[in-house]
């Protein structure tokens, strides 16, 4: 009560089985000359290209494609990219593939309107103007980047993942089309989707959810939580695939007005660190982190446990929200998804730097519903060594 809030989106969201034709038709209706398709070569080996190739064709567009994509996209991809699209500046930037390949488009399309490098915008609401119109493809229910202001960089020199934040990293449009989802791998689904899952999850424990990203957040977590091991078990399930899509869809709208919390603060620096992918990273550290926020938010754990299917009827409300604990462990036990840091060559003696990336990640811990210690930290990494 008493707050002011905002709460902003992608002004165009078209979605549905088959949307992919209407490519070129969006894409025309943001700017009558080329495009400039950011992808990775996954997605070209995968076969997703074609159709959006197809359709731009159709809509008498044309195009140019870089495909120097990389999971965890350094700095130097961006400018990497910004180049390419330089040479023929485009009209729409589309971006097609999992959250690395949309971020990049989105922070491209503003660099091809701004000056300096991407590092200066490192940080919030730093970005001075509007950038070239985006339109967005996922081919993963996971980072919801479609929809959110917010584009996840790799700093090497500093070995931390950094943030772009800005109203102007919003596209124009995102297209969602499930079908582009049906040939992901069990190991990608459980990863992409576990992140949607956290998405949604910390969305509705931050100190600045609001009633509407709470509903999304809610609804969110219904989805994924019902329909995640069908996606992974069986991955030809449309309906499956598509209720995922529309799960990491509104977890993405809700993270991106109330923002995340610690989980991904602890996610940043083993994933810049030891290469980690994003999905991983944060599932590795979800029950620790949380346990630790269970006592700045128990009845809103306990809320969760319920949208997760637990049994919660006639627990104490301790009791309920640990059943929230439980069932993303489960969860995450069912899906194959790694558990320990060990796995990954992290050792005791390279907890207190990580333990010092978390803090610098004062963005997200901001949104903690629990004050966090450098000695939390550690604790906490120490849970999943």
């Amino acid at each position: 009560m008493g707050r002011i809030t905002l709460f902003r989106t992608t002004p165009r969201i078209v979605m549905g089985p088959g949307a992919v034709a209407a490519v070129g038709q969006e894409a025309k209706a943001l700017g009558a000359g080329p495009v400039l398709i950011v992808t990775d070569p996954g997605i070209i080996a995968a076969g997703l290209l074609g159709p959006v190739e197809a359709s731009l064709k159709a809509a008498g567009l044309g195009f140019r494609v870089f495909d120097g994509v990389e999971a965890d996209p350094r700095f130097e991809v961006v400018e990497a990219c910004r180049a390419f699209a330089a040479q023929q500046m485009p009209a729409v930037v589309l971006g097609l593939g999992g959250g690395s390949a949309l971020d990049i488009a989105k922070t491209v399309a503003v660099m091809l309107t701004n000056p300096g490098c991407i590092g200066d915008y490192c940080g919030i609401d730093l970005v001075p103007a509007s950038g070239v119109p985006a339109l967005l493809l996922p081919t993963t229910a996971g980072t919801g980047s479609e929809v959110t202001p917010i584009a996840i960089l790799s700093d090497e020199a500093e070995k931390l993942k950094k943030g772009v934040v800005s109203p102007h990293l919003f596209p124009r449009t995102a297209l969602l089309d499930p079908e582009l989802t049906l040939g992901l791998p069990p190991a990608v689904t459980a990863a992409t989707g576990m992140d949607a899952l956290i998405h949604a999850i910390e969305a509705y424990t931050s100190v600045n959810a609001t009633d509407l990203s709470d509903l999304l957040a809610a609804r969110a977590m219904e989805l994924i939580g019902a329909n995640l091991r069908t996606a992974f078990a069986r991955g030809q399930d449309l309906a499956a695939r598509a209720a995922m899509l529309e799960g990491s869809l509104l977890a993405g709208i809700s993270f991106a007005n109330a923002g995340v919390t610690a989980v991904h603060a602890f996610a940043y620096p083993i994933g810049a660190e030891y290469h980690i992918p994003h999905g991983v990273a944060n599932t590795l550290m979800l029950a620790p982190v949380m346990r630790f926020n269970l006592l700045g938010a128990l009845e809103r754990f306990a809320d969760i446990a319920e949208l997760l299917g637990q049994p919660t009827e006639g627990l104490a409300l301790r009791e309920a929200a640990e059943e929230a604990v439980e069932a993303v462990l489960l969860l995450a036990e069912d899906l194959g998804v790694p558990t320990r840091l060990s796995r990954f060559g992290v050792r005791e003696e390279h907890i207190p730097g990580l333990a010092a990336g978390v803090m610098k990640v004062t963005r997200l811990l901001a949104n903690n519903p629990r004050q966090l210690s450098q000695a939390d930290a550690e604790a906490i990494y120490r849970q999943v060594l």
